[in-house]
């Protein structure tokens, strides 16, 4: 797809990928803002009144109108501009957007190509698929959320990482590549049902397919991923603050143990964990973070700070990285991943009006690609 796509103009992969985004909130921004990145145009239908979460980094790169969807002159409006649109994301609850008289049926009609990516919790069907619900919930019907936390103590949410864009805008944003590839070859659009709950199931496969013996176990007590073990989890120091261990090869246990000067009986072993860990809570409470931090530097223990946000962009490798920069007065993680000949940007806000006259007036490069498909047939 993007061979056939001139990026130069706006130094992206994605140059002349229109994208209709309807405002939702978590992962269906999160896809249009990695989209954006990479150079396409988004024009987000935002509602009167937004989405009650603004959010200036996530909502980065686009154009926006407001239409109100539940009047025939917005639905109107929409039509038409999907009408010039590669991909539409909605991430209302299966129905909301058919109500609305702009589900899939209607708009692929009008518009064959388009990719319709819909982002959702439980997919769009099944008996909890109207049912609402959040990143917490999806993780606890999926056997994730079971695994993550101290044996003994209630299971800890990892933030809405893992639900709502690992399993959510990350799958959103593969299906939608998936389906534009395809489109190469067929000249036609398709839905992308995306919801949290397959994409959770999916990133637990490392963890599902190994074996009853593997150290990968889900049980709390026995997953060495999940903070148990002695030589991957966190600890306190002197200060507060804390150090993160992730030294899982003997490799680079043995350099942890080394520079810490541990006894005999600091070990790996499974009938030791215990009375390591007790050994290194102690250990490392008797100095603040800053200490263990410069003695383990440039070595492969696998044990760094752990920092805040507004620590981390300070970091030196962060720092040769270019990891955040400040944009609009405000910090902002760069475009992920990163291409040598077509890298991605932070785009600023874009003219709305602007942006529908070059729908208008130039074609789609990617419409291009649907007409050879038929002239070749």
């Amino acid at each position: 797809m993007v061979g056939t796509i001139s990026s130069a103009a706006s130094g992206g992969a994605l140059a002349g990928l229109r994208v209709v985004e309807f405002a939702s909130i978590g992962p269906g921004p999160h896809c249009a803002m990695l989209l954006a990145d990479h150079g396409a145009d988004v024009l987000r239908i935002d509602r009167p009144g937004g989405n009650g979460w603004p959010n200036p980094v996530m909502d980065r790169g686009r154009a926006t109108i407001t239409l109100d969807l539940t009047t025939p002159e917005g639905q109107s409006e929409a039509l038409a501009i999907v009408d010039l649109a590669d991909v539409v994301i909605e991430g209302f609850r299966p129905g909301v957007m058919e109500r609305l008289n702009l589900g899939p049926s209607i708009l692929m009609e009008r518009n064959p190509r388009l990719v319709y990516g819909r982002m959702t919790g439980w997919g769009q069907d099944g008996p909890l698929a109207r049912s609402a619900g959040h990143d917490i919930t999806y993780l606890a019907l999926t056997g994730a959320l079971a695994a993550i936390g101290r044996p003994g103590e209630p299971a800890v949410p990892p933030l809405n990482l893992v639900g709502d864009f690992g399993g959510g805008s990350m799958f959103l944003l593969f299906g939608i590549m998936l389906a534009l590839v395809e489109r190469e070859r067929s000249g036609h659009g398709q839905v992308v049902d995306a919801a949290i709950l397959d994409g959770v199931a999916s990133m637990l496969s490392m963890f599902s397919g190994t074996q009853p013996a593997s150290p990968l176990s889900l049980d709390r007590t026995e997953n060495v991923l999940g903070g148990v073990a002695p030589y991957y989890r966190c600890y306190l120091c002197a200060d507060g603050r804390e150090i993160a261990i992730g030294a899982i090869e003997p490799q680079f246990w043995r350099i942890v143990c080394s520079r810490l000067n541990a006894p005999a009986f600091v070990s790996q072993e499974r009938s030791a964990w215990a009375q390591t860990t007790a050994w290194l809570e102690a250990e490392f409470a008797t100095r603040p973070a800053a200490h263990w931090a410069a003695l383990f530097d440039g070595s492969d223990a696998c044990v760094v700070p752990v920092l805040t946000l507004a620590e981390a962009q300070s970091h030196p490798h962060n720092r040769h990285r270019g990891l955040y920069g400040v944009e609009d007065g405000m910090l902002q993680p760069v475009p992920a991943p990163r291409l040598d000949r077509t890298p991605g940007r932070i785009g600023a806000a874009k003219d709305v009006a602007a942006m529908l006259a070059g729908w208008r007036t130039i074609p789609s490069p990617l419409a291009w690609e649907m007409l050879r498909h038929d002239e070749t047939r």
